[in-house]
């Protein structure tokens, strides 16, 4: 057998060398690692020879700060010193909450060599998260930067249970400034073996209906894991790397650190105070960024901007975090030239399935399975589905247990039963396979819905009502009728330059009356600002539904709720 790090400088060949995608699921086995550290055994070793930068930082202001892998490597060496005399010891969970800088991924990769519990923290947490992080997590030190102190020490007593706060940026009484870490030598050796088994990473997932799960990555399964995230992206050593997304969730690990990295790749990151798509398009121009990562809401809004006179360097576009709606996939496609392909996972997981370099793009499509994995559809019976039929898809566990999944949800056995179930993991979402194999999204196993006893998927009603030139963003949960028992409700968000006035919502009942099958289109029609979602910025139809719910059993209309009762007069009796 190889050597640890052979069989994953193997797994990473298959993958970067593959002909077609048929070719990688044939070539490509997981490595069997039993001792095995990211940050020491792979990166330290390519930083000696790689001749890329592997980071480009960027601010709003126009300052730039370049790394080398070497630089790179050099310096996480010297802050995994400063952890290790700070008194890290190993599995120790450690609560880390900055913004996009150079200095996060010079602790991120410290905290690997040091073999710690990385527990990622948005910068937008409150007080009341981050407490719950602390004592569900059993937080045992914090890495914070001074903007977030105050925040972290208002939630009082239950801070006394952290060993060691460091902050980043101006000192602060009581806490280490990372800045003595300079001190410390550039050669880190640890002082214990890192098993591929060893806790890396906790993530505490958005929680829209109840507290967040937590999470627990290896060292293996999301580091050598998101070795397929590299691949669906289609990165190359020497490629110049943008993913769209806030430190603090897990697609900011895929492909801000992992993917880009495993490739040899440079990580271009822009730091911002607020997105803004025009500001961050300028750096995807002026760098030559070859790949881009973003999620749909990003997507919806780089579509308001003038694509058209911009001279882009971009090879590979790349959505993941939600579906992508085929309208917005094919107004940039029409502006750049590139098509968009769609990948899937979870926080749970690296990519199960995705569009990934050579295959065919099927519109509204997510892919077919990636290497490594063995994805259906199954039905209640846990037995697969064939094609066209709906049901949650599933990750086959047994004989094999595929490297990139979960370790599991910490300190949660009964979420673990849930998931894992007669030889599968249950991801909790649905969706169809069609004859050729590609998988197409229908929803969350608690957002698809009944109407007048059809089977109703948001996602598809969503895909048509942004079509409607008005139309920015929709959500559709089921609204509960005294008729046909539930009906489709659109919550809707504008573009700019439109008006949330009736004659605009009697024009997009018109549209959908032309559009889609009566069953299927939004009986109900409520204008927002903004839609409801969580800090990772996924729409919260659970919430949504809730908030419609007491509408209806208080009997009212929302100001801004219409409904196609209202325009009566106005419709086609003949398409009611």
């Amino acid at each position: 057998m190889k050597p640890d790090r052979e069989q994953f400088l193997a797994a990473r060949e298959s993958l970067l060398g593959a002909a077609s995608h048929d070719d990688a699921c044939a070539r490509f086995r997981w490595p069997d690692l039993i001792q095995f550290n990211w940050a020491l055994d792979y990166f330290d070793v390519i930083a000696e020879t790689t001749e890329a930068p592997a980071l480009i930082w960027v601010d709003e202001s126009g300052a730039e700060v370049r790394r080398s892998y070497r630089e790179m490597a050099r310096r996480s060496s010297q802050v995994a010193n400063f952890f290790k005399d700070a008194g890290f010891e190993k599995s120790d969970a450690v609560l880390l909450m900055m913004s996009n800088s150079v200095d996060l991924y010079e602790v991120f990769l410290a905290a690997i060599k040091v073999s710690v519990v990385i527990t990622p923290a948005s910068p937008l947490l409150t007080a009341a998260d981050i407490e719950d992080r602390i004592r569900r997590g059993n937080i045992r030190h914090i890495i914070a930067e001074e903007a977030f102190v105050d925040r972290i020490e208002s939630i009082g007593e239950r801070l006394k249970s952290v060993r060691t706060r460091i902050v980043v940026g101006a000192p602060r009484p009581g806490w280490i400034p990372l800045s003595r870490s300079h001190a410390h030598g550039e050669v880190f050796r640890p002082p214990f073996p890192t098993y591929g088994t060893d806790p890396c990473l906790l993530y505490f997932t958005s929680g829209t209906t109840a507290l967040p799960k937590m999470v627990l990555h290896t060292h293996t399964s999301y580091p050598v894991g998101h070795l397929l995230t590299m691949y669906w992206i289609g990165l190359k050593p020497g490629d110049v790397h943008m993913n769209v997304s806030a430190p603090g969730w897990a697609k900011h690990a895929w492909s801000s650190v992992f993917a880009p990295w495993n490739a040899g790749a440079t990580v271009l990151t822009f730091h911002y105070e607020r997105f803004d798509a025009r500001k961050t398009l300028d750096v995807l121009e002026r760098y030559r960024a070859t790949t881009l990562c973003a999620p749909p809401s990003v997507w919806r809004r780089f579509m308001l901007e003038d694509l058209a006179p911009r001279r882009f360097a971009l090879r590979e576009l790349l959505s993941a975090g939600e579906p992508l709606n085929p309208e917005i996939s094919r107004r940039i496609r029409d502006a750049t030239g590139v098509t968009i392909r769609e990948g899937y996972g979870q926080t749970e997981t690296v990519p199960l399935i995705g569009t990934f370099p050579g295959m065919r793009v099927e519109e509204g499509s997510m892919g077919r399975p990636a290497p490594g994995f063995r994805v259906h559809t199954v039905g209640p019976t846990l037995l697969p589905l064939g094609p066209e039929q709906d049901g949650q898809i599933a990750v086959r566990v047994t004989p094999e247990r595929p490297l990139g999944l979960m370790k599991g949800y910490r300190c949660d056995r009964s979420r673990d039963d849930d998931a894992f179930i007669g030889g599968w993991y249950l991801t909790g979402d649905v969706a169809r396979v069609d004859a050729n194999g590609y998988f197409r999204f229908v929803g969350r196993n608690d957002d698809v819905f009944k109407s007048s006893d059809y089977r109703i998927s948001p996602f598809e009603v969503e895909s048509v009502l942004l079509k409607h030139p008005a139309v920015a963003e929709a959500a559709v949960v089921g609204s509960v009728d005294d008729v046909r028992g539930v009906v489709p409700k659109a919550f809707v968000a504008l573009r700019p330059g439109y008006a949330m006035t009736p004659e605009l919502a009697l024009d997009i009942f018109r549209f959908c009356r032309h559009s889609m099958a009566p069953y299927k289109r939004p009986r109900r029609i409520e204008f927002m600002e903004d839609l409801l979602k969580t800090i990772s910025g996924k729409i919260k139809r659970a919430e949504l539904r809730r908030y419609d719910e007491d509408l209806r059993q208080r009997a009212i209309k929302a100001p801004l709720e219409f409904q196609e009762s209202d325009f009566a007069a106005d419709l086609d009796p003949a398409r009611t």
